[in-house]
């Protein structure tokens, strides 16, 4: 198992894509998401998109966002998109990309980090602190979360 940049692994573009859109997505998001892929893929700053990948399959996928939560722009940057594939899951791919998204962070310099989930006890078990709770667009109430990197 290894996790790389979807630079590094291109070919599974159109596969993230729809995992985003059917996880977190409606009917008509599946352009959004795959506008936040593309970004990743333009070279810029902001987002990064991060593939886990089992041999050449992928298996999994997250990313380090400049803003997941509209209503919070205020808070910067964001570890989004997290999504496991079924067969992989309960068996710690979830934190290994969470923590590739932490040391990338930490690598830019950001001295913290948030994300925002409709689940409660989840991130907990992996250090982040709840801080509130926040709206998603239109009016989804969701928790935010905050992890420091220094």
């Amino acid at each position: 198992m290894r996790i790389v940049p979807l630079s590094a692994a291109v070919e599974h573009r159109e596969t993230l894509i729809d995992w985003l859109w059917q996880a977190f997505g409606s009917d008509n998001s599946r352009d959004f998401f795959a506008s936040v892929i593309d970004s990743s893929l333009s070279g810029a700053d902001l987002p990064l998109t991060f593939v886990a990948l089992d041999g050449e399959r992928a298996v999994g996928t997250v990313g380090l966002w400049r803003c997941d939560l509209i209503s919070r722009q205020d808070l910067f940057p964001w570890l989004a998109a997290l999504y496991v594939a079924e067969g992989y899951r309960g068996h710690g791919l979830s934190a290994q990309l969470q923590q590739t998204v932490i040391d990338c962070a930490r690598q830019r310099g950001d001295r913290q980090l948030y994300l925002y989930s409709a689940c409660a006890d989840y991130y907990e078990r992996f250090g982040w602190a709840y801080i509130g709770d926040a709206l998603d667009y239109p009016a989804t109430a969701v928790r935010l979360y905050h992890k420091a990197l220094e």
